[in-house]
C-alpha cells in the first residue's frame, strides 16, 4: 500500500458506527431534557414565590396608602385647629409679653479708663489739604526747550504729565 493511496482514501461509512451516534446523541439530549425539567420546575417555584411576596407587597401598599390618608386629614384637621386656637390667644399672649416686657434704660459707656478712651476721627482729606502744599501745576513744570531741563522730566502731554494736572481755579 502506498503513502499517497492512504492519504487520499475516505473513510468508510458504516451503518452501525451511524447507529452509535444516533445512540449517543439520544442519551446527550434526554439527559439535557430532564436537567432542563428540572430547572423549568425551579423556576416555577420561584416565580409561585414571587408571586406571593408580590400580593403581600400590594396588600402593604394599600394598607399604608389608606393610613396615609387618614393621617393626612388628621393632620389638616390639627392644623386648622392650631390656626383657630392661635387667633383666640393672640391678645391674651400679647397682654402677657407686655405685662412681663424687660425695658432697660439706654445704657453710656463709661470711657474714665484710659484704655476705654474714643479715638479721633481719621482726617480723609486729600494729601495736599492735610499738609499745607498744593499739587504741581502744567504751567510751573520746567520748559522742555531750556537745555538745563533734564532729560527725565515727562513731556507735558504724556500720560505722566496728563494725571498730575489739576484745573487752576
Amino acid at each position: 500500500m502506498s503513502l499517497i493511496s492512504a492519504r487520499t482514501r475516505r473513510p468508510r461509512h458504516r451503518a452501525v458506527d451511524k447507529v452509535a451516534e444516533l445512540h449517543a446523541d439520544n442519551q446527550r439530549l434526554i439527559t439535557q431534557l430532564v436537567g432542563a425539567a428540572g430547572h423549568i420546575t425551579r423556576l416555577e417555584l420561584q416565580l409561585k414565590e414571587a408571586r406571593t411576596h408580590q400580593a403581600e407587597a400590594e396588600q402593604v401598599v394599600v394598607c399604608l396608602d389608606a393610613d396615609l390618608i387618614e393621617r393626612t386629614e388628621e393632620r389638616d384637621e390639627l392644623r386648622d385647629e392650631l390656626a383657630t386656637t392661635r387667633a383666640l390667644l393672640a391678645p391674651y399672649l400679647a397682654a402677657e409679653a407686655n405685662a412681663a416686657a424687660v425695658t432697660v434704660p439706654a445704657s453710656e459707656r463709661d470711657t474714665t479708663a484710659i484704655e476705654d478712651q474714643a479715638t479721633t476721627p481719621i482726617d480723609v482729606r486729600p494729601l495736599w489739604d492735610a499738609h499745607g502744599i498744593a499739587p504741581v501745576r502744567v504751567a510751573d513744570a520746567p520748559d522742555l526747550d531750556d537745555p538745563r531741563t533734564p532729560t527725565w522730566v515727562p513731556d507735558p502731554d504724556s500720560e505722566t504729565t496728563q494725571s498730575l494736572r489739576v484745573i487752576a481755579a
